[in-house]
């Protein structure tokens, strides 16, 4: 809607209506600008209001500049021409190039670059308005050029809705962008475009001289020199050009003749003969538009609405704006008026100079403007607006006849109805005619509803006068319309209007004191109904009667069924009731009649009377003159009751044993609903008393019982000798013939009954045993049958011997192989810096020497040292280690310390911490204890870290947890690293091995490598560039192919690597699988708001990222496959392991290829189903079993087990250890009784190396103490785990403890002396056998003891209670059982079933472990045998080095005649020669720039600083002395190794004597120089 002032506003209104008003004047250059870029285009644009969003990606302009300028804008140069990737992701920053290839149209045109606005203007929408602006300047200049057609001035001419308004006015306000003045455009461009006054005159001379020649070719070269500033010239038109100007200049010339006669010839103007600008302009513009005129007329006769539309869009035809979306309304509307034209030619009414279907411009102009005005309205109708139907109604353009404005909502609504009407029938306008019909039909019901009302009134004022006839005259008007009135009953309608009417005025609600016309045909129809009703009353009244006085009782049902009764409400086995009580009523009637008239008086409604003679057939609604009534006849109301009656009391009586149809029948009559529901509420009744009535009806059926039992009995006695016989005989035949079946029966099966008695004893076995797994209270029958379960075999003993050594042997070679891989490493830098020259031979030879004595199994060096160090015999040490054992156990067993002081240290250490000392205590998880208690840790730790650490859900993913690096070097070591070979290694290998697979993803990489092999089969160089883009490279077929077999060959092999990865999932660790559980819970606990695709997503990153992923990049960097010393994986090989690893990655995160990664979206469908595939394997995974039930461990398994835990750790480790947990004791163990600091505090100070391993062990003298000290510390020791509350004999015990004791003594009890319960047992005295029976079995336990090794024996209470008396052993378990069930341990209510239950427990646990500890030591060997092959190819690589360090060696030999290294006869390199010392002043070293300074010394002292450079003995030892003045102030030792590791790190400048600088790389080549020769 347009803004428009229509009152005096206030400063603050008139501001707001001012904002208002400009957003408005800016819709309408937004609409103006939309419908001229439609018109250019043939296209149809967004709406208005989302015009500014639809133009920010620049393709409708990039389509525009194609428009005005072809040659430089074609439409591959568009980017996103379809506008698919902006519909699918939004705008990408290539959109820009769209408007940038816009401006550059522009400018190749020529408009002035005033009024272009900035790329960042329409992309960023800065300044949107500055964009429409240029739009309608370039339009304004492009119409001057004759390229397109002017803009349509809109201002005022187009609607908005208050809400589009508001919201363009915030957009405005928002982005505080000042309006560009639109109305100014003409006179800039004018200004930008000064036309030169002289080359305008000399133009139109020539054009002038050209129409007096009558030459149309050189007419029309004039007409387009610039110079002349015409528009719209047509090459085509040259001819009628050259007529239309040359007649006009004709009829200038002669009315410049008639004025100029008087007139000098020096005084007139050239131009008052010559055709102007101007007038060349108009006769162009004449000529134009009638060609455009017969251009129209003949698109409209070929019937193609869309070249109808164009041709009527043209500038040149001058016609009123036309819509796109009505062209097959203009086409059908514009032949129908040529038809018309025709047919008037052929009636002689059209001119003569207008031929057979033709329209002229003035019917065109006319027509044109309608049906545009009809077309508007039509969109209108389709969108429902209301408003708007109305305002183009009120159009004066629409021209339409008899449009009352006050009734314009009536005619948009009757509008719409019509509009809904043709849309159902498949029509999708309407016509001018169809709307000025409705316009006609909505003014005819206006006029009807008028006179209607008329009418009403005349009704009223005739039931208000009370005149029958009058009210009936009224009511028979035309105009009122009343239906179904019949003049008869004239006076009833009176009656009945009369008594709507007052009841109307008795209503205090009633808004109106008249009848409505409704209202009153609804009284009218009332009246009616009356009639007929009365009608049914006096025929069922005249049939009964009639039929009562012929008294044939045979016709009742025909009689009644045929009147107005309900038939319903006739029962047929009624109908002699019926006729009997009719006639007695009817006789009773006539007894008391005098005078018998002829007519029938029935009340309806209670209020009117009507009245009827049944010999004339008469009837009124008035009592007539001298009439009397027939007073002998039953009437209505008489014959009702007495059906009704007589049909109540038959229901009553047949409703008790009536089936449920019957019921439904008694239902349907007037009185069976009522009778029905006393019939229910009398049964309710019976049942509520049921209780009565059963006893009632008890009592009869008893008395009936009785009396047949009471004549039976008496047969019975009357024949008692009798049946005594036949009994006694019958049950001995019985029982003879059955107990000879049954012999016979066994005699038969013998040999089933034999296999049937040993699987009822199988079976009992099998439930004993399920009795003492499953039972909750196993007897002590059943356990007393499996206690020898718990004897220690000679096997077992073995076993446990060989997991402990296996163990010690796994442990230590995994912490060997980490010291050769650190050492190997080392040596890798050396080679490297020896090949840059940087470092001596000697060097690396002295490195590849320690490299051959830890090969050659020389690390353990405290083989001597043992009876001096921490293990040797004295009481205060052997004190230290129980306690160092106690402190280790705790930290073993209790993860939580541990947990704790993981995020108390630093990143760098916590990380050092875990990889040596937590793995060693843990002995890398080596048996399933161990494994339990290291998940323990892991678990408690990871629960730590992510409540104190993660802050949102991404941090896991993004960061890098500690717990989580910690989990997977663990699961990627020793133990997890079988798993990977046997998941990844099949598919790698096969990957690696296909030497015909290429997988290159990288357009660029492919578009280079197709040149590359170009030129290499043509031997020319490639004229193509060879550095492009992605998207310039995707433009080549050749690369496109090869990247879509690229990725056809990425799919297949990621297939293979993902089916390997989701079927091995029992082959995936437990310990990992169960950390992602852990860790899929912690997450959700904590962020209970996230989603399942979240959780998983984070368990996928440890999974697949974190575990697999590495692998499966670098499989020779995580032993997936072997290779071999030197050998390595080549580019192509590790690209296409890199390829399928990040599919399977995004694929693991849900994550699309996008952005950079466009090229590659066609296989995003293959992610989505990837990765739900990933999905349900990250589901399967985490569901795991906890540790508890996986390793059947608990607190109490510890007690039970054979040996104690061992684990080897050495020197170093267990100083550090102690050393971090005193520094931490406050966070880690804040309460001072805490069992930690009991340790802590027995331990004391942290030992030195030498302390701990005894002072005799290194020699004090020995100039190496040190480096033999370091070495010392890394010994490994074992320590036998023990905890400090274990029981000793003579201590105080505690309860636990005492169970254990008292559980061993009552085994060795019940083997000997059975019993049903612990009681008996304990109370029944042992008899001699059981005595003698008790002491063979501890002689034959003694002898196994005596072989069983020192570390496995049981301790020393043990065996002292194994060797008691049977009595008295029965004696102590009764005094530990009374200690025990005062500690609430056992109870001996119920005859002590819990320590009962232990034992029961016990024999399963040892089952188990004898299961597991089989397991284990497959587990073992296979672990050791993975290590050996590990630690032969780091042999293989020593030798490797080796080899090569010997060639080096003999290339010096040869080369270096200065200084050689010499081989002894055991290949030691002997020391070099002494080389003469070097002596610099400070001043020299400063100018060969070694030295940058010295503190506190100027620059000029310099000179009097003398330094010493001397070679020692050893090799790349430098002793360095400082003289000033010639007095030797400080020596100081360079090592040439140190140097170099400075130099490695990126160190520049060190300091020496803690004051002189020196530049490290230069003081490394002054020592080559002058002591290497290099």
């Amino acid at each position: 809607m347009a803004i428009v002032d229509d009152e005096r506003l206030s400063a603050e209104e008139m501001d707001e209506r001012r904002r208002q008003n400009i957003a408005y004047e800016y819709l309408c250059h937004l609409e103006e600008a939309k419908r001229w870029m439609e018109v250019c285009l043939v296209e149809e644009l967004p709406p208005t209001t989302e015009l500014e969003e639809g133009l920010r990606n620049g393709v409708y302009l990039a389509k525009l500049a194609k428009f005005f300028a072809p040659k430089m804008v074609s439409e591959k140069k568009i980017y996103d021409v379809e506008q698919t990737r902006y519909k699918k992701s939004g705008l990408h920053f290539r959109h820009t190039d769209n408007t940038v290839q816009w401006l550059r149209a522009m400018e190749s045109i020529g408009l002035p670059k005033i009024f272009y606005p900035e790329t960042t203007d329409v992309y960023d929408r800065k300044n949107i308005p500055r964009m429409i602006y240029c739009i309608h300047a370039l339009s304004l200049y492009l119409f001057k050029l004759g390229l397109a057609p002017q803009i349509q001035d809109l201002l005022g001419k187009v609607d908005f809705t208050e809400e589009e308004i508001s919201n363009m006015r915030k957009e405005l306000d928002k982005y505080g962008i000042q309006m560009p003045a639109f109305s100014k455009i003409g006179g800039i461009l004018a200004n930008e475009l000064s036309v030169d006054e002289a080359a305008l005159h000399a133009a139109v001379i020539a054009i002038n001289e050209a129409v007096e020649k009558r030459i149309a070719e050189q007419t029309i070269v004039t007409l387009r020199n610039p110079n002349a500033v015409l528009t719209l010239v047509d090459d085509h038109l040259a001819q009628e050009y050259q007529k239309e100007l040359w007649e006009a200049k004709k009829r200038k010339e002669e009315n410049a003749r008639l004025k100029n006669s008087c007139i000098s010839e020096e005084e007139r103007d050239a131009y008052e003969e010559l055709l102007t600008q101007a007038e060349i302009q108009d006769g162009i513009n004449k000529v134009n538009r009638l060609a455009a005129v017969d251009h129209i007329n003949a698109v409209i006769r070929e019937g193609d609405p869309e070249k109808t539309l164009l041709a009527l869009q043209k500038p040149e035809a001058q016609l009123p704006a036309v819509y796109p979306f009505a062209a097959a309304m203009y086409q059908h509307e514009l032949f129908n008026l040529q038809n018309q034209n025709a047919m008037l030619e052929d009636q002689g009414y059209l001119y003569s100079n207008w031929s057979i279907n033709y329209v002229a411009h003035e019917e065109l102009l006319i027509a044109v403007e309608m049906l545009s005005a009809v077309a508007l309205l039509n969109q209108a109708l389709k969108t429902n607006d209301l408003v708007s139907v109305q305002n183009q109604l009120r159009s004066p353009t629409i021209g339409f006849n008899n449009l009352d404005e006050a009734y314009v909502e009536r005619y948009a609504n009757a509008l719409l109805t019509i509009k809904l009407e043709a849309l159902s029938q498949g029509q999708d306008s309407l016509s001018w005619n169809e709307i000025q019909n409705c316009i006609d039909m909505v003014n005819f019901q206006i006029q009807e509803e008028n006179d209607r009302i008329v009418a009403v009134g005349y009704i009223n004022e005739a039931i208000d006068e009370g005149n029958p006839l009058k009210t009936l005259d009224t009511l028979l008007l035309p105009t009122a319309k009343i239906r179904n009135v019949n003049p008869d009953y004239a006076q009833h309608y009176q009656d009945v209007l009369y008594q709507a009417k007052s009841q109307k005025l008795r209503d205090s609600e009633s808004a109106s004191n008249v009848l409505w016309l409704d209202e009153i045909q609804q009284a009218v129809d009332e009246a009616n109904m009356d009639k007929d009703r009365a009608e049914k009353w006096v025929t069922l009244v005249i049939d009964v009667n009639q039929f009562l006085e012929r008294r044939k009782p045979s016709d009742t049902l025909s009689v009644l069924t045929s009147s107005s009764l309900d038939a319903n409400d006739i029962i047929p086995e009624c109908a002699n009731e019926y006729y009997d009580a009719l006639l007695k009523a009817k006789e009773q009637k006539s007894q008391n009649v005098s005078g018998e008239g002829s007519w029938l008086k029935c009340t309806l409604q209670d209020q009117y009377e009507y009245y009827y003679n049944i010999d004339s057939k008469e009837s009124s609604w008035k009592m007539p003159e001298d009439a009397s009534l027939k007073q002998s006849w039953l009437l209505g109301k008489d014959i009702e009751d007495i059906i009704s009656e007589i049909t109540a009391n038959y229901i009553r009586e047949k409703i008790w044993s009536a089936s449920e149809d019957l019921i439904l029948r008694f239902k349907s009559t007037p009185s069976g609903h009522r009778l029905t529901e006393e019939f229910e509420a009398r049964k309710s009744f019976l049942y509520d008393q049921e209780a009565s009535v059963v006893k009632i009806q008890a009592f009869w059926k008893g008395y009936k019982q009785r009396k047949a039992y009471s004549c039976r009995q008496q047969m019975f006695i009357d024949n008692l000798a009798s049946i005594v016989k036949i009994q006694s005989w019958f049950r001995m035949s019985s029982a003879r013939k059955s107990y000879l079946s049954r012999l016979q029966f066994f005699r038969d099966h013998r040999n089933e009954i034999v296999k049937i008695q040993s699987l009822l004893r199988a079976n009992k076995a099998r439930d004993d045993y399920k009795t003492l797994v499953g039972s909750e209270n196993p007897p002590l029958t059943v356990i007393r049958k499996f206690v020898h379960l718990l004897d220690q075999s000679d096997l077992d003993f073995q076993e446990e011997l060989e997991v402990a050594r296996l163990r010690e042997e796994v442990v230590t070679k995994i912490r060997a192989n980490q010291q050769l891989e650190k050492d190997l490493n080392l040596m890798d830098i050396k080679i490297g810096l020896l090949v840059k020259n940087r470092i001596t031979l000697q060097d690396v030879i002295s490195h590849s020497k320690k490299l051959d004595k830890k090969k050659g199994g020389e690390m353990q060096i405290l083989n001597n040292t043992e009876n001096q160090g921490i293990k040797s015999l004295s009481k205060e040490r052997r004190k230290t280690l129980e306690t160092y054992q106690q402190l280790f156990y705790l930290l073993q067993t209790n993860p939580l310390y541990l947990a704790k002081l993981i995020f108390q240290m630093p990143q760098n250490k916590s990380t050092k911490f875990m990889d040596t000392v937590i793995f060693t205590l843990y002995n890398y998880a080596s048996n399933q204890r161990e494994e339990y208690l290291l998940l323990k840790l892991f678990k408690t730790a990871l629960e730590e870290e992510i409540k104190s650490k993660v802050d949102q859900v991404q941090d896991i993913v993004t960061g890098n947890p500690t717990v989580i690096k910690m989990v997977v070097s663990f699961n990627r070591g020793a133990r997890g690293q079988n798993t990977l070979r046997e998941l990844l290694a099949p598919v790698v290998k096969e990957i690696i091995n296909d030497k015909s697979l290429i997988i290159n993803t990288n357009p660029v990489d492919v578009y280079k490598a197709w040149v590359n092999q170009l030129e290499t089969q043509t031997g020319e160089a490639s004229k193509l560039p060879y550095d492009v883009t992605t998207e310039q490279a995707l433009t080549y077929p050749e690369v496109k192919n090869k990247l879509e077999a690229s990725i056809e060959n990425l799919r297949r092999v990621t297939d293979k690597v993902l089916n390997s990865i989701i079927s091995s999932l029992d082959l995936l660790p437990y310990g990992l699988r169960y950390i992602a559980k852990v860790l899929k819970n912690s997450i959700h606990e904590k962020f209970p708001d996230a989603t399942e695709d979240e959780l998983l997503k984070i368990v996928g990153n440890l999974l697949y990222y974190r575990y697999m992923n590495p692998a499966i990049v670098a499989p020779d960097g995580f032993d997936i496959i072997d290779m071999t010393a030197g050998g390595q994986i080549n580019p192509d090989q590790r690209r296409n392991l890199g390829s399928v690893a990040k599919v399977l990655q995004h694929a693991a995160s849900n994550k699309l290829f996008e952005g950079e990664n466009e090229h590659l979206s066609s296989m995003n469908n293959y992610l989505s189903e990837t990765y739900q595939e990933f999905r349900k394997y990250f589901q399967e995974a985490c569901n795991v079993a906890e540790p508890e039930e996986k390793f059947n461990m608990d607190k109490y398994t510890d007690v039970v087990t054979v040996s104690k835990p061992v684990i080897y750790i050495s020197i170093e480790e267990i100083i550090s250890t102690h050393s971090l947990l005193l520094e931490h004791q406050d966070a880690i163990a804040p309460d001072k009784n805490d069992s930690l600091n009991e340790l802590l505090e027995l331990l004391g100070e942290v030992p030195s190396v030498e302390s701990f391993i005894g002072e005799g062990a290194v020699d004090p003298n020995d100039p190496n103490k040190e480096n033999t000290l370091s070495q010392l510390s890394k010994t490994e020791i074992s320590l036998s785990l023990t905890s400090k509350y274990d029981l000793q004999d003579g201590e105080a015990i505690d309860g636990q403890s005492l169970m254990i004791k008292t559980k061993k003594l009552i085994i060795d009890v019940i083997r000997n002396q059975p019993g049903n319960t612990l009681t008996e047992i304990l109370e029944t005295p042992a008899t001699p056998q059981q005595d003698l029976d008790h002491t063979k079995d501890m002689l034959s336990r003694a002898i196994i003891d005596s072989r069983t090794p020192e570390e496995m024996k049981h301790s020393q209470f043990m065996i002292e209670d194994a060797q008691l008396p049977l009595e008295q052993k029965k004696r102590k378990i009764q005094r530990n059982l009374r200690t025990l069930e005062q500690t609430g341990h056992v109870s001996s209510k119920d005859k002590y079933q819990d320590i009962i239950n232990e034992i029961a427990k016990d024999i399963r646990n040892q089952r188990i472990y004898r299961k597991l500890r089989k397991a284990e030591l497959s587990k073992l060997q296979q672990t050791l045998k993975g290590l050996n092959e590990k630690a032969a190819f780091y042999a293989e690589q020593i030798n490797y080095y080796d080899t090569y360090i010997k060639t080096c060696l003999d290339n010096l030999n040869r080369k270096n005649t200065r200084r050689s290294i010499k081989l002894d006869g055991k290949g030691e390199p002997k020391g070099p020669k002494r080389a003469k010392p070097v002596k610099y002043t400070a001043a020299r070293l400063h100018e060969k720039g070694v030295l940058l300074g010295i503190d506190d010394l100027q620059t000029n002292q310099f000179k009097n600083v003398m330094f010493d450079i001397i070679s020692t003995e050893d090799v790349g030892i430098f002793e360095v002395r400082a003289k000033f003045l010639g007095v030797e102030m400080e020596k100081v030792q360079l090592n040439i190794q140190d140097l170099l590791q400075l130099q490695y790190e990126g160190v520049a400048v060190m300091k020496m004597f803690d004051k002189v600088k020196v530049n490290v790389n230069l003081l490394i080549y002054l020592l080559n120089k002058k002591f290497y020769g290099k």
